[in-house]
């Protein structure tokens, strides 16, 4: 079941979290590029969460989307449960860093990563240096985000859920 709700406004980022490594990848405010960001290697969930946070500060961003492992019949599995748990963490950690700002606390909006690995290796082909140096986690966090803006573009809803908390006071 899809849900349809209206689009965060603006820039926004991607995420593809794993294990040893987070892809991060960005785009133009009107969605019509993207471009992979970097590679975060893991640390702890404090420091990971800070280096996130000021990320998407300095970035500007108005939503994260984040990659959600399904299993290639659809489904959820225990590293999807890990994710949706991990980042409603980053979430709460967004939310207490933005909290001075009176803003509302951003979105984080999950989408399918299915396959996502697959395409950023064929994107990397296209420009092989360049991509060493970036790294192919922020290239397959670039397809998540590129295809969260073609299904946003072709009016499809967020099947997998968001998570937006109410701002804390």
């Amino acid at each position: 079941m899809s849900v349809q709700l209206t689009p965060p406004p603006g820039k926004l980022i991607a995420l593809d979290m794993g294990l040893a490594r987070i892809g991060v990848a960005t785009g133009d405010p009107l969605g019509i590029t993207v471009r992979p960001l970097t590679v975060i290697h893991r640390r702890s969930r404090q420091e990971d969460f800070d280096r996130l946070v000021a990320i998407v500060t300095a970035e500007g961003a108005e939503a994260v989307i984040c990659g959600l492992p399904l299993s290639m019949d659809g489904s959820e599995s225990e590293q999807t449960k890990m994710t949706r748990t991990w980042a409603l963490r980053l979430a709460r950690s967004l939310r207490t860093a933005g909290k001075d700002s009176g803003k509302e606390p951003l979105p984080v909006i999950f989408w399918d990563e299915r396959l996502s690995s697959f395409a950023a290796q064929e994107l990397m082909a296209d420009d092989p240096k360049r991509a060493r140096a970036i790294g192919e986690d922020a290239y397959a966090a670039a397809v998540i985000l590129r295809s969260y803006l073609d299904a946003r573009k072709r009016g499809e809803g967020e099947r997998w859920g968001r998570i937006a908390l109410e701002r804390k006071n």
